[in-house]
């Protein structure tokens, strides 16, 4: 599932040229997501995190970490002794790691390559597990969410925060056209990739949001999933029990 939108063209596998994609961008990458969001973003993040506020968590597996910034606002907010982050882009964890010096958060927030679909440790590890904007990425989603579930302790929550597509006139109008031409220009402009910002629209078109991804949580396993829509359904929260 999931696997026939990929950033570009030629014989690479999907989770290859996501790789290449986030090392291209690497650089500008948290720029342009506050730029393009307008700033929604951070509030969307703090949002997500909240919903792991009732566990208390102290061991969080953050997955498609990228340059870290949802693992850093879980640090925040719930204070847990240990995060650990997983990206398949060198590239954006040599940036993570950059910020994770500079705030002096080593003895709490590593990072490492990975990724969902074969995670390097020990069924039942985490107490909770974070992805933002990833699992629209994953080459074969049910994998992804099959290998995440294996890797939650009993009782573990996982919380998702992903695009998704307005359904309500004019947003959906006014959705589309930004992601369609305003994204991929300010991509190209300031990041030098516009075919990144072009797959951005594509992968969230093709994503199988609200109840369909519930449904796909639940078939591999999850219980009490639920979905929230933010911001007219912009993008939405799924959360999910081991």
């Amino acid at each position: 599932m999931n696997q026939e939108i990929t950033p570009y063209s030629g014989t690479a596998t999907k989770k290859e040229q996501v790789a290449s994609m986030f090392n291209n961008i690497s650089g500008t990458y948290d720029f342009l997501n506050h730029f393009l969001s307008l700033g929604i973003d951070i509030i969307w993040r703090k949002k997500a995190i909240k919903e792991l506020k009732s566990i208390k968590p102290s061991k969080i597996l953050d997955v498609a970490t990228g340059t870290g910034d949802f693992a850093f606002e879980s640090i925040k907010i719930l204070q847990p002794d240990k995060i650990i982050g997983v990206d398949i882009s060198e590239g954006m964890l040599a940036v993570a790691k950059k910020k994770i010096h500079e705030r002096n958060l080593d003895h709490v927030f590593s990072v490492q390559l990975g990724d969902s679909e074969g995670l390097q440790f020990e069924d039942n590890t985490f107490d909770a597990i974070t992805v933002a904007f990833g699992v629209r990425n994953y080459e074969n989603l049910e994998k992804g969410l099959a290998d995440m579930l294996r890797v939650l302790k009993p009782e573990g929550k996982i919380v998702i925060l992903e695009f998704s597509k307005p359904r309500v006139f004019p947003v959906k109008q006014l959705y589309h056209v930004y992601f369609k031409y305003a994204t991929p220009f300010f991509g190209k402009l300031f990041s030098k990739d516009k075919k990144a910002y072009t797959y951005l629209n594509e992968s969230v078109v093709a994503f199988p949001d609200g109840e369909r991804f519930t449904q796909l949580m639940e078939k591999v396993g999850y219980k009490n999933t639920k979905h929230r829509s933010l911001t007219f359904g912009i993008s939405a929260i799924y959360t999910g029990t081991k």
